[in-house]
Order: structure tokens, then sequence, then C-alpha cells
């Protein structure tokens, strides 16, 4: 026997035995409906969906709560996100913790699991194209505008108060947790948040698929919103935050400059093996943030150690080194000789989320995609063809005896030419007519 009822959104289905309830979104209200901007369009797998800036719909909290009630969870397949585990040294590990730790507390207050779906949206955009590749970087950015802050404590003035020291202490485990590979499998991988009482323009653009507590979750609609879309190699070049320094030691700037000294302190005897003192890391004259440096041979594999302590916290800067002195440039325009003698090159631009390393191949065998320099040719003179000529051309202007066909007479006859001999009879010096 099967019966049914709808009661307030509520379907109510019984088949011959236990009630089983079905939870239906209710209806959005028209005039609501109306205020709210159409969904856009679906972004294709050949092109990055645009992060809008956290912008809201004009609506009232009891507006936005009827509105958000009405939009139904996406159908289909929730997968959980993979395990992400930070591969960072123990110093960007403890500034990674600590923006992740900062945006679970500000944006969840203390509550664990709040915090938990936090840091795992955090992390899915960590691994996302779309957004930057370090943990700080997602958190803050944006941070710099009072609009276009993805996460809104990063700009509206929340960082001055400050959470208790258990609290704080509660969140750094939420982050650590995350960091080590502990997934929050309801959140699957969703990109974005909001509390129910706010409906951002973004909303209507994504599936809806988590709710915890106030707070709702989504991800990107189309190719963008898959498991395949999450796999972007990420940066362990964690920043410093300064605004996180009343918190988070880690985030201090004298403890961000003793560990730049420190790692330079440990690169000099990389810098050469030559005799004499070893450049200072100084930027080049016609460019503040390129630095050109001698290396030695021995450790290869720290020359990123080096180009990082030379570039300290410049969001954009520029590394060359070279294992041969000679080769060194004066300034950033360089011989293509010096180009293609280059041993390691560093890039960094936290504005486009790049950090880049180069080596030479030819010198340093690296595997793996992308750590190899492209080797450009040089250009060198082709060698002469034809028949080589026998003596220089005669000069306009230099008179010559007749007959003597471009060579000047000897006392033994002809010469075999300025610094020859034949025998022990020493060549004469040419006779040169001079000019007119």
């Amino acid at each position: 026997m099967r019966t049914s009822a709808v009661l307030g959104g509520i379907a109510l289905l019984a088949i011959a035995g236990p009630l089983v309830v079905i939870q239906r979104a209710p209806a959005v209200p028209r005039a609501i409906a109306a205020k709210v901007r159409p969904p856009q369009r679906v972004a294709p797998p050949t092109e990055l969906p645009e992060v809008e800036p956290v912008e809201l719909q004009d609506l009232t909290a009891e507006e936005a709560r009827a509105y958000n009630a009405g939009i139904a969870f996406v159908r289909g397949p929730k997968p959980a996100a993979q395990p992400f585990r930070f591969a960072g040294d123990a110093a960007a590990l403890l500034r990674a913790t600590d923006c992740l730790a900062a945006a679970s507390w500000y944006e969840a207050g203390d509550d664990p699991a709040g915090q938990r779906a936090v840091a795992q949206v955090v992390l899915n955009r960590l691994r996302h194209p779309a957004f930057p590749k370090t943990v700080c970087g997602v958190v803050f950015q944006g941070a710099e505008r009072s609009t276009g802050c993805q996460f809104t404590f990063t700009c509206d003035g929340a960082l001055a108060r400050h959470p208790s020291g258990p609290a704080w202490e509660r969140a750094r485990r939420v982050a650590a947790d995350a960091l080590a590979g502990k997934v929050e499998k309801k959140i699957g991988y969703a990109t974005h948040y909001h509390t129910d009482w706010v409906v951002p323009y973004w909303s209507s653009s994504l599936d809806k698929i988590a709710e915890v507590h106030t707070h709702l979750f989504f991800r990107w609609t189309g190719w963008w919103g898959t498991p395949a879309a999450f796999r972007r190699t990420v940066s362990s070049a964690e920043p410093v935050i300064a605004a996180l320094a009343a918190v988070s030691p880690a985030h201090q700037l004298s403890a961000a400059q003793a560990e730049a000294d420190a790692v330079t302190a440990a690169a000099v005897p990389l810098l050469t093996g030559a005799p004499g003192p070893a450049p200072a890391a100084t930027p080049l004259p016609d460019d503040e943030d390129a630095f050109a440096m001698l290396l030695g041979r021995d450790s290869p594999e720290r020359y990123v150690d080096v180009a990082r302590g030379a570039c300290g916290e410049r969001a954009r800067c520029k590394f060359m080194g070279w294992t041969d002195r000679a080769q060194l440039p004066g300034s950033a325009t360089m011989a293509p000789q010096q180009i293609a003698a280059m041993s390691f090159s560093y890039l960094r631009n936290k504005d486009a989320g790049i950090e880049r390393m180069l080596w030479n191949c030819k010198e340093f065998p690296r595997t793996g995609p992308g750590l190899c320099m492209r080797r450009q040719p040089v250009s060198q003179l082709a060698p002469p063809s034809g028949p080589l000529p026998t003596g220089p051309e005669p000069l306009d202007g230099v008179r010559r005896r007749e007959g003597a066909s471009g060579r000047s007479p000897s006392p033994e006859g002809e010469g075999l030419g300025r610094g020859a001999s034949s025998g022990a009879t020493p060549a004469a010096k040419p006779h040169v007519q001079p000019l007119s």
C-alpha cells in the first residue's frame, strides 16, 4: 500500500510500512527571486572561472533566508576531497597553519565543525588553478582592498580582535590536522560558502552541496567543480602576513628576517668555491628586484634556499645564478653567452601565485617536468667559405713599385712573409712606401 501527502514543504511517503520523509525545498517567493541576479554562464573546461568579489544581493536577512531555503541541494555525486599534506619546511608549515587557523576562527568562531568546514574550503581553493598557490595567499587574497577580499575578516577590521589563548590553540589544531591529511568529507569540493542571512551575487551560479549550522557551501557548476579540476601543484613558499603578527609569532617580521638571515648564512658555502670573497646578494643596478650571484657546484638542490633568502619578502623577484665567475652580468641586460651559461634561475610573482625555479640541466641534470631551462642557441660567426685570402688587400693611397703585385721587394728575392724564415736566412723586413 502506498500513500503520500505534502505538509509544509515536507513530502510524506508511506509504502506499506515505516514512514519515509523526503525533504523538499520550499519555493522561492517571486518578489524575492526578482531581486536576485540570474545565474551566469558555466565556464567551459578551457576557460578558468572568474573569482568574483564578495558582493551581496540587496536583500534583508529575512528575505535572504527565504531565498536560501528555496535553493535545493544539487543532485548527483558529491565526492569527498582527497587528503592534503603540506610539503614545505618547518617555518613555512607554521605560517600555513596560522593562516588556516585564522580563517577557521575568524570565519566560524570557536566551533570545531564550522572550523573544519572552512579549512576544507581553503585547501580546496589551494588546489584549484583559479586561486593562489599558497595557504596564506588563498586566505588573504584581495585583502589589500576594502572590497574584493575573498574572506571578509581580512579586510573588514575583524583582525583587531584576537581569540583567547585556548581558542587559538583549538583553531590551530584543526588547521594542523587539515594540513596533515584530515578531510571534512561533507564539504566535498566546495570552494565557496556564506551564511544563510546573506545572498552573494555568485551564489546563483554555483551548486549548493552542504550546510553546516548557518553556513551554506557551494562548488562550481560544470567541469571546474569536479575532482579533475583540483590537481594543481601548490607552492610551499608561504608568505609572511604582517596582519597576523599579534597572534602568530611565525608571522612576525623580526622572526621572518631572522629566518632569512639564517638561510643566507647557511648558503655562504654554496656561493662560490673559487678563492676570494663571494659576492653579496645585491640587486642589479637597473632592476632592484633582480639578483645575479655566483654559486658553487656542490649542492644545486639548495639553490632555491639561496634565491629565497636573496629575494626576502619581495612580492616580485628574479634571481639568476652562475657557477662561472666570468659570466656574471653587471646589469639586467645580458649577452647571449651569459644567458646560455646561466646555472639556475628563480622567478617569484606573489600577485599571480607564481614561484618557479629552473636549473641548467646540461650542468645539473634534473628529473621531472618544468625543472630545466630552455636552452637558447648562441649565435656564432660561420666559418668562411671558399679559398682563404693570401694576404691583405692593397690599401688605397699607398704607392707601390711597378710590378710588385701588392708585395714589397726584399734583398733575398721573394720573402716568406713577416716572421717567417727559410733555413738560417732571415726574412727581410718589408718596405712600405709612405702615404702620399
